[in-house]
């Protein structure tokens, strides 16, 4: 019988960049496979769609719309001379598609409840696992992903101040949450995109072009990514989970997906994703790329109805969008408030003073849009040297390299507190 040729090259109708080219079969290949496809039921930004109602879109978007950038920026430096083989050309492509594979559901919520690994060791296990699967055609991938390979500026590409990643996200999220100031000048930007003595760098004619990127960024911080309820929420997501698996631990029958079951009931390690060991005859990768958002929005729907106050009252607050009030304040919360606040929770929610510290909950967001201790952006010159943007640029960009601190208290709304 004859076998069926597909045809791989592909192209992708996107509503941030329009028409894609898929132009690699692997890159057709990775993104048909099981692996890439969960990233359509991981939405990118989490439970914003709670305060952006437009904000459903995935990292499976993210990801192609990453690698279509990718592609653009590997011509423009190529068209200033610059050396990138068709290999090293596909390989970080690849790279990019895949940065985000490891993601949990609602970002970064798991990585501080049911796992204790970040989405990025876990995207590079998924790497190794995809790289057997395809015989070795991720090596160079996986080298560039781990910054091992030797033409540094492709790493710097996937990862760092100014990478396609970021360029991607900030279009993307500004686009679906239809905040304006996360608006960039994507095209300008790449085509100012240079390389010097192996460093990334962008050409003097784009310095506008990058103090526009550093300061929509620190403006999508506040208005998106850090709006206060946005990080309510998440917070509710996080202590609904907590004690989900508190009951579970103490025997009590409660519903959950068999996928979401096994990271409830199971202390899964990072040792035991690098060791991928079995659980219930599957091996802990497989378990984890089997977790989607459905897994645990079907679980929270479930457990409005529990018997227990404290599970049912937070999940509903989700399902209900009956989410707390939230006060930004310049100092953390003192003692003496807290113990207010509790008091008040035990008067009205739920008796127990342990129980009542589930529906108060306090911590600090900070964003610095440029970190400059860690990574620069350089600026060359028409004279062929190099200088740091905040000393390239004619305004004072102190502000974006300062971390800015904000400590929030989260309390339910119908506590009489202000």
């Amino acid at each position: 019988m004859k076998q069926l040729q597909l045809n791989k090259k592909k192209i992708i109708n996107d509503p941030v960049f329009g028409f894609i080219n898929l132009q690699s079969e692997i890159v057709f290949d990775l993104l048909e496979h099981p692996f890439f496809q969960r990233l359509r039921l991981i939405k990118q930004l989490g439970l914003s769609y709670l305060v952006f109602p437009g904000a459903n879109h995935t990292r499976f978007e993210h990801a192609i719309g990453a690698s279509h950038l990718m592609r653009q920026a590997i011509a423009a430096l190529r068209l200033k001379g610059h050396e990138i083989t068709e290999a090293e050309a596909e390989a970080v492509t690849i790279t990019i598609l895949l940065h985000d594979i490891g993601h949990a559901p609602f970002s970064h919520v798991l990585e501080n409840t049911l796992v204790k690994i970040s989405h990025e060791e876990i995207s590079l296990l998924l790497m190794q696992e995809l790289n057997q699967q395809f015989h070795g055609k991720l090596d160079l991938a996986i080298r560039i992903f781990t910054n091992q390979y030797k033409k540094q500026f492709l790493h710097q590409l996937v990862s760092s101040q100014l990478d396609m990643d970021r360029l991607d996200y900030l279009s993307r999220d500004s686009f679906f949450t239809g905040v304006a100031e996360g608006t960039i000048g994507i095209d300008r930007i790449i085509k100012m995109l240079n390389v010097y003595d192996d460093k990334l760098v962008v050409d003097i004619k784009g310095i506008y072009s990058i103090e526009k990127f550093l300061i929509s960024r620190r403006l999508m911080y506040w208005q998106v990514y850090l709006h206060k309820t946005v990080v309510a929420a998440e917070f509710l997501l996080i202590n609904v989970l907590k004690r989900a698996k508190e009951l579970i631990v103490q025997g009590e029958a409660l519903f959950a997906t068999p996928t979401l079951k096994i990271f409830l009931e199971y202390k899964i390690l990072p040792e035991n994703f690098k060791n991928n060991i079995k659980i219930n005859g599957k091996k802990v990768l497989e378990w984890y790329t089997l977790l989607d958002d459905n897994d645990i929005l079907i679980s929270i729907k479930e457990w409005q109805n529990h018997p227990d106050t404290v599970l049912s009252e937070l999940a509903k607050s989700i399902s209900n969008r009956k989410l707390p009030r939230t006060v930004l304040r310049e100092k953390p919360l003192s003692a003496k408030a807290e113990e207010k606040y509790l008091k008040k929770i035990t008067e009205t929610i739920i008796p127990d003073p342990e129980l009542a510290k589930y529906f108060l909950m306090t911590g600090v967001i900070t964003n610095n849009a440029y970190d400059k201790l860690n990574e620069n952006i350089y600026v060359l010159d028409k004279d062929e040297t190099i200088k740091e943007i905040n000393d390239a640029s004619d305004i004072n960009l102190t502000a974006l390299t300062k971390t800015v601190k904000k400590y929030f208290v989260c309390y339910p709304k119908e506590l009489d507190i202000y």
